[in-house]
């Protein structure tokens, strides 16, 4: 299966939450007036697209039936297909990994597929022909280790560790001095999710920064943000809260393929614009794709 037809199955959900009511609705409506923004409007919030990011596209809408003169209402749904695909094709996707060695920090909380995305991205990298190494940083969590190891070895990369309840700081000291030592193109950083405080989580983040930034001052570094999309409009708070703590280049959004409130990567993208850099719709190693607005617009809308 190509992953633009996983992608399409991965959308399903969504694309009954959204595209099918709109056709339903575009269909019944004999032309084209306040009544259908309305329900449009309707259908967008309650698919998690977010009020604020409707309201935009709505207004956007409005202004492009009436400039291009727009009179059927089936003509309206490949015009929301393009504001959409505005929105979300604004900002640098890529990675940029230059430096040698360049460092990737994973952020975000427990349960959203941190420790699977790294996995992932590990293999996708090595596939690129880049010597990987991944830091287990989040020692909060002695499964957080032992899982991420596993990753590790299925993405076949190699890993450092210390043991559960280590300072993270040192763990990614340790695999900067290693990636500097062993000539390493890349390394992943894993990070807790969860200590008492947000306050804590965010301290204890931007330790690890600072050791990057002393330790490799002229490196390449991603700082991604993994959101499950399942959450609907928590995971906007969450890259909120991130975004303000760590400055996050890019997100990782996971579990589309399970909700139908994958809606909500148009919000996150309007209201904070942080980039989408990849996109998770399955479980396996190879389900982690880098993101493409156009693709991700046709399979909602197809």
């Amino acid at each position: 299966m190509s992953f633009f037809e996983k992608l399409k199955n991965g959308l399903k959900k969504t694309r009954e939450s959204i595209t099918q009511r709109i056709d339903q609705l575009l269909v019944s409506m004999g032309k084209i007036d306040e009544e259908l923004f309305e329900e449009l409007e309707e259908i967008l919030i309650t698919s998690d697209v977010g009020v604020e990011t409707t309201l935009k596209i709505i207004d956007d809408l409005k202004q492009r039936v009436k400039s291009e003169k727009v009179t059927d209402p089936r003509q309206v749904k490949n015009l929301l297909k393009e504001e959409i695909t505005s929105i979300l094709s604004s900002g640098d996707t890529g990675l940029h990994l230059n430096t040698k060695p360049s460092v990737i920090v994973v952020v975000g909380v427990n349960g959203v597929g941190k420790t699977t995305s790294i996995g992932k991205m590990c293999h996708m990298l090595k596939m690129q022909g880049k010597k990987v190494l991944v830091a287990a940083g989040d020692t909060f969590r002695a499964a957080a280790i032992d899982q991420l190891e596993i990753w590790a070895k299925r993405a076949g990369v190699d890993i450092i560790k210390h043991a559960e309840g280590s300072d993270p700081s040192a763990v990614i000291f340790d695999a900067i001095q290693a990636a500097k030592a062993r000539g390493y193109d890349v390394v992943i950083c894993d990070t807790a999710g969860r200590l008492h405080t947000k306050k804590n989580l965010m301290e204890e983040l931007k330790k690890v920064f600072r050791i990057i930034s002393r330790e490799l001052p002229d490196a390449d570094i991603e700082t991604l943000l993994v959101l499950d999309a399942t959450t609907g409009q928590n995971a906007v708070s969450q890259a909120r809260t991130f975004a303000e703590a760590t400055g996050v280049t890019g997100l990782i959004l996971t579990k589309l393929d399970g909700t139908a409130k994958g809606g909500i990567i148009v919000s996150i993208k309007s209201e904070l614009d942080i980039p989408v850099k990849f996109i998770g719709v399955g479980e396996k190693i190879d389900d982690l794709q880098p993101f493409d607005a156009a693709s991700f617009a046709e399979a909602l809308f197809s």
